[in-house]
């Protein structure tokens, strides 16, 4: 992971942008309060917004919700949705850790 603090920048109340640079397809969005923001404590969840936005294939954004945090490949709370014929099936996006 990199060492360089991801940057979000507020789009209003509930949503942050991690703007699109390098090898990202796409922007990320992760949809969260100020007060649970305070709360992420670390920077991997958020870099791995930015990890999935590199994915091929990926629609539009790669999104997180209020309870992200840190998982195998896709952040816990992550949501990318792929196009069917230039997409990739990630298990890493389906909890294959739980079964």
């Amino acid at each position: 992971m990199s060492e360089e603090k991801v940057k979000l920048e507020k789009l209003d109340e509930n949503r942050y942008i991690v703007r699109r640079t390098g090898a990202m397809r796409v922007d990320g969005i992760v949809y969260i309060d100020e007060e649970l923001l305070g709360y992420l404590g670390t920077n991997e969840s958020v870099e791995q917004v930015r990890n999935v936005a590199t994915l091929p294939g990926i629609v539009r954004a790669s999104l997180a919700v209020p309870d992200i945090h840190w998982g195998y490949g896709f952040p816990i709370g992550g949501v990318a949705a792929f196009d069917v014929d230039e997409g990739v099936i990630s298990p890493g996006g389906v909890g294959y850790d739980i079964n």
